[in-house]
């Protein structure tokens, strides 16, 4: 099985930075040193290795803002963003005597005039190169993608906020290059939101952009539209999805375990701390992601089985201890071996949590969301499934959730009945965890309205087969069906513009229709659906496009947003969208008068 660096968005920006940046190094046939700055530091990251680099020529890569020890002898190659802090750190290295015999310079996005006017004055002798190359995103996925902006929640719903619009464009520039790198000039049209309108502006702002794009990128013969959809959502869209204590493998850790930069730390038999890294160049992660947790812990013990042959232990049970012991013995196994512990360890750990806590939180809260029980009888009085969760000892955060599910469930409630549940959590000082929903659009307390808070229509699911602690599903991949079958409501989803006849009903295939399975290459003769969710995506968002495009052989699916959020976090910059920004002050030194 090919893992996700080897096909999809990963493959297609490393083969963009290829047939650029490497290819001038190709042709000077000289070792070459690469500059990078935090932003491109993480797009290569996701998406090549070191190895990589040094087979094409690459010998040292180094960072922008540090201090870098003069090679005149070689040249360097910098890849960049645009903006003036990185531009200073490029001229300082070349404006009184050049650290590098010349620069070959990449930026990741349209360089303003003002700093290219800047950089051209001060290093126009050393530059051999300079070129706008459209990645802007990060690739974190084979079919998910970020701006890597997690401060923009706050500078989009913040009532502080006074960056708003420059946020938006910024946003609208990084999707255009997703596009332009996936050579898409997609229809766009945006979630219609009664109070908000962060959609609608991002989608003007994207359509007018993409245009421009197309008309000054000489290269391209794509200028008309292609065969994609570009739908964008705000995050208030769906506020259950990312509060939900989720069971599927990748959800779940990133929930219940402290993963920090997709970093896995467990403590070995031996006591020393082990780290891996959860990522797609692990065959294994990206075979159990989306797995529900009771799979993934009857699939790894068989996996295991599978590469040890008949090396078992004597009891057939295979445990952690049993594990080190059969690693020593067959030395080349180690790696595969090392994965297996990996997950045995993370598994074990999502489970002791679900057991000790989470399992008896997650009844009431799909109760809560799907608005009726495991018998689908319907939900009729919220408050008598919310109780037991307040009663129980559960933390803070958890009873927190389940209050919010149950607001949400209700289209909120009165602000009598919102103070009694603040004061029974007693979070009377840190309210905020639930008012601030209201500046994501989210309802939380009900008040009489000529224009009614409406939820969306859900998809009938009833004859899907679900795990009972499971049986929510995000609207997200409702929205994704609908796309490709040429359902969404234009009332609801209004056309910012059209796209093709391949979206018109002609080419639109039932999410529903299985099919025999595909490669991913497969698929790139298709359609592409990309779904943009303004103010984050949470881990089982991620995996409905997996999922939606497993099904459908006819369309990929991609999606993005500005950065992945996990319950905890999501919380947390909730509460913070109330708070005012921080002052900042300059401190001027007094000159003496002597």
């Amino acid at each position: 099985m090919a893992t996700g660096s080897e096909y999809g968005l990963k493959k297609i920006v490393w083969q963009r930075i290829k047939e650029t940046i490497i290819q001038d190094c190709r042709k000077s046939e000289v070792w070459k040193i690469l500059i990078l700055d935090h932003f491109t530091t993480k797009i290569l990251s996701s998406c090549c290795k070191m190895s990589d680099l040094m087979m094409d020529g690459i010998t040292i890569v180094e960072d922008l803002f540090k201090i870098r020890e003069p090679v005149p002898e070689m040249r360097a190659i910098y890849f960049i963003t645009p903006t003036a802090q990185c531009v200073d750190a490029l001229i300082n290295d070349f404006k009184i005597k050049p650290k590098y015999k010349a620069a070959y310079v990449y930026f990741t996005d349209y360089c303003p005039d003002a700093l290219f006017n800047n950089m051209k004055l001060y290093c126009a002798k050393s530059i051999r190169v300079c070129k706008e190359i459209n990645i802007s995103f990060l690739p974190v996925e084979s079919q998910v993608f970020t701006c890597d902006s997690p401060d923009s929640f706050r500078s989009i719903y913040s009532p502080h906020s006074q960056d708003k619009d420059q946020v938006l464009q910024k946003l609208a520039d990084q999707i255009v290059t997703l596009c332009a790198t996936l050579e898409e000039n997609p229809g766009v049209r945006y979630k219609k939101e009664s109070t908000l309108d962060n959609g609608k502006r991002l989608a003007e702002l994207v359509d007018k952009k993409l245009a421009d794009h197309y008309e000054i990128d000489e290269k391209t013969k794509k200028k008309g539209k292609t065969q994609a959809q570009l739908l964008i959502v705000e995050r208030g869209f769906d506020p259950a999805t990312p509060i939900l204590h989720e069971l599927t493998y990748q959800a779940m850790a990133y929930d219940l375990i402290p993963i920090k930069n997709d970093t896995y730390k467990y403590q070995s038999k031996d006591e020393s701390v082990t780290e891996a890294l959860l990522n797609e160049n692990d065959e294994l992660w990206v075979r159990l992601r989306h797995m529900h947790i009771a799979e993934v812990s009857e699939k790894i013990p068989k996996l295991v089985k599978e590469i040890s042959a008949n090396k078992k232990q004597p009891d057939g049970k295979i445990t952690i201890s049993g594990l080190s012991q059969l690693m020593k013995k067959m030395p080349s196994f180690r790696k595969q071996f090392a994965q297996k512990a990996v997950h045995l360890n993370l598994t074990e750990d999502c489970m002791n949590h679900f057991q000790k806590n989470v399992e008896k939180l997650c009844k009431a809260e799909q109760d809560l969301a799907v608005g009726c029980d495991v018998e689908g009888q319907k939900v009729k009085d919220p408050m008598r499934t919310l109780l037991p969760v307040l009663l129980h000892p559960h933390s803070t955060h958890d009873k927190i959730r389940a209050v919010l599910l149950y607001i949400f469930s209700l289209n909120g409630i009165t602000e009598e009945n919102l103070n009694k549940l603040i004061q029974h959590v007693k979070i009377e000082n840190e309210s905020e965890f639930i008012l601030n929903w209201k500046e994501l659009g989210v309802p939380i307390i009900s008040s009489p309205s000529l224009f009614p808070f409406r939820k969306s229509s859900r998809r009938d699911r009833s004859q899907e087969e679900t795990y009972n602690l499971s049986r929510w599903t995000p609207v997200i991949k409702d929205v994704m069906e609908d796309a490709v079958e040429n359902k969404l409501d234009s009332r609801e989803w209004p056309h910012q513009s059209e796209c093709p006849s391949v979206w018109n009903g002609s080419g639109a295939v039932s999410a529903r229709q299985k099919h025999k399975a595909s490669g991913p290459d497969e698929r790139r003769s298709g359609a592409r659906l990309i779904v943009f969710v303004i103010g984050g995506i949470s881990y089982s968002e991620m995996r409905c496009a997996y999922e939606v495009t497993q099904t459908v052989k006819s369309c990929e699916v991609i999606i993005g947003s500005s950065h992945i959020v996990t319950p905890t976090g999501l919380l947390d910059d909730i509460q913070a969208l109330s708070k005012p920004p921080m002052e900042t002050f300059t401190i001027v030194e007094e000159k003496s008068s002597a």
